[in-house]
């Protein structure tokens, strides 16, 4: 079956030459049928369509119709029409799961805002279904390196190739790049992959520190200093240790650290005992060493010891096409860790993904996924609120003043649109649409400048 937008069954002729044209001036492919068994024969869970059917048929009805539409996929929007509309079919029909219930004659304006809202949440549920199995149907380093950005799979591809090769590497990236994530990588994909990866952050440690931290200590090798320690060196033999924002070690511990490197020997501090160790070092820094030696604030022989291989980590603004994508298993992962319900990513949220410059990289995507996923905010800004003023007036005429005055201010939030509308203030799109018509506001009204 052809690609189309709108699948429409009705017994009447007339009728469906009528609402068929009046959608395909909108620019919607339209396949109308008098026969519901036909019209459905094409129809599939992956089909990005819209059904819109008659009720009363002689036939088939449009309750029949919408059963049969949900045994295909649950999430196919059904919108069924009837001359011989009331509210207990209406109630009838959205129990059942029709996206929206209208009477004929039908507002052709309505009829189109209908179906486009429709469509584009039919599109939405077919992009978020593509992004889980884009993420869910990869292979281990796809689902540990996300992404098919040009950059990103250049940066997975040498990542794969040192893996297997027991030679000590350099992450260069800036910061939420995710440098620990690929050394991880490195190591659970490497042959040290049953011993220890042990990571170690040496900006994060006082300078007094660091050097107990990374070599450990024997009794008494200082004040305070009462049993032995292993340091994360030693703890790290056989296995990767991980050494991120190297930039920042001391100068004192870039001594010892060379000596390790060249010797792969290690001496407890107050201890003259030499330690044989067996590792991999992965090292990661914001800023690349060749600067910092210039600088005078790195030793330029532990450079060239650390930087024997190096893999460069692009930036987020460098894998714009891979951000829907970590969003989408960022918020499937919040949802998983907090036993919250899965929300799907909307319109508006896909928008302004592509539009933040995200300088906080992938580690400020993950934060902005939880706290969508956990409903605390939303990717966009929020719209302002609209001040109230008293107008004058009986309390009920200034009421309607401030309902108005919001139902107006979220409308041009959402460019007019009315099931985004009723969404974001969360009442029914028949309740906005009653009150719109008593409160004398119109779409194009409110989502026109100025409104």
């Amino acid at each position: 079956m052809t690609a189309v937008d709108v699948i429409f069954i009705d017994d009447d002729p007339q009728v469906l030459e009528a609402y068929s044209e009046t959608l395909e001036l909108e620019q919607f492919k339209v396949a109308s049928s008098r026969d519901a068994a036909g019209a459905l024969a094409g129809i599939t869970g992956e089909s990005a369509s819209v059904v819109l059917t008659d009720v009363r048929m002689p036939s088939r009805d449009g309750f029949d119709v919408l059963e049969l539409v949900k045994t295909i996929d649950e999430e196919i929007p059904v919108v069924l029409i009837t001359g011989h509309g009331d509210v207990p079919m209406a109630l009838r029909a959205l129990r059942a799961g029709a996206w929206d219930f209208l009477e004929k004659p039908a507002d052709p304006v309505l009829l189109v805002e209908t179906i486009r809202r429709g469509l584009n949440h039919r599109r939405l549920v077919l992009e978020n279904r593509r992004l889980r199995v884009a993420v869910d149907g990869q292979g281990d380093w796809e689902r540990r390196i996300i992404g098919h950005a040009d950059a990103t799979v250049a940066m997975r591809r040498a990542l794969m190739r040192l893996a297997d090769l027991d030679t000590d590497v350099l992450i260069v990236g800036e910061t939420g790049t995710g440098k620990e994530v690929a050394a991880r990588a490195l190591h659970d994909f490497g042959a040290r992959a049953k011993h220890p990866f042990v990571a170690v952050n040496c900006g994060a440690i006082p300078e007094t520190m660091l050097e107990t931290e990374l070599f450990g200590h024997e009794p008494g090798a200082f004040t305070g200093a009462r049993d032995r320690r292993i340091g994360k060196i030693e703890y790290a033999n056989r296995g990767t240790l991980f050494l991120d924002e190297i930039e920042s070690m001391t100068a004192a511990a870039q001594v010892r650290l060379l000596r390790v490197l060249q010797e792969r020997k290690l001496e407890r501090l107050g201890s003259n005992k030499e330690i044989p160790v067996d590792l991999r070092v992965v090292t990661a820094t914001k800023t690349p060493l060749a600067d910092l030696v210039r600088q005078g604030r790195f030793r330029e022989d532990l450079s060239y010891r650390l930087d024997v291989a190096r893999v460069v980590l692009p930036p987020l603004r460098e894998r714009h096409g891979d951000i829907a994508l970590l969003f989408r298993h960022f918020v499937d992962q919040a949802a998983r860790r907090y036993d919250r319900p899965v929300r799907d990513i909307d319109a508006r949220t896909l928008q302004q993904l592509g539009q933040k410059e995200w300088p906080g990289n992938i580690r400020e995507l993950r934060n902005a996924a939880e706290r969508y996923a956990l409903a605390i905010d939303d990717v966009a800004d929020p719209a302002p609120a609209t001040p109230f003023a008293p107008t004058g007036g009986s309390l009920e005429e200034q009421m309607d003043a401030h309902e108005a005055a919001i139902i107006a201010s979220t409308l041009a939030s959402f460019g007019g649109r009315i099931g985004e509308t009723a969404g974001a203030l969360g009442i029914s799109r028949k309740t906005l649409y009653l009150k719109m018509k008593k409160l004398g506001l119109s779409q194009e009204a409110a989502a026109s400048p100025g409104s």
